[in-house]
């Protein structure tokens, strides 16, 4: 079973977010999705001031299996992207929601999140995708 920590929100593409006391979203791939990706050897991270609408596709992830978008899951500017992950993509694998965080994000409207899931949601979610 996936890890689904409870105080980040989740999408349907299987984002995660957790937003930030400076009301940034810090945004990464949750650990179903690198799971299922295998062992990443290349993150394509969006550029710092860049501004993305809800659902478009603003960065890819590489695995030996195959390449993934990475979805934005709210409109806003991108404040910030893991360099680490340039060096180092594999840090999506071993530390999803730590050291393996993709970007960050400025939501023009934070009052988007409450569309998104909750961890328990999510993992009633990840259940169904199992059936």
């Amino acid at each position: 079973m996936s890890e689904v920590p409870d105080n980040f929100l989740y999408t349907k593409d299987h984002e995660w977010l957790d937003l930030d006391d400076d009301g940034v979203v810090t945004v990464g791939i949750s650990d179903h999705a690198q799971e299922a990706l295998g062992e990443l050897v290349f993150v394509e991270a969006p550029q710092a001031g860049v501004i993305f609408a809800n659902g478009d596709a603003c960065a890819v992830v590489e695995s030996v299996k195959a390449a993934s978008d990475i979805y934005c899951p709210i409109t806003g500017e991108i404040t910030e992207v893991n360099a680490a992950l340039e060096d180092e993509p594999e840090l999506v694998n071993s530390s999803p929601y730590e050291a393996g965080w993709v970007f960050r994000i400025r939501p023009d409207d934070v009052t988007a999140l409450n569309e998104l899931m909750d961890a328990e949601a999510y993992e009633t979610f990840l259940a169904e995708l199992e059936d």
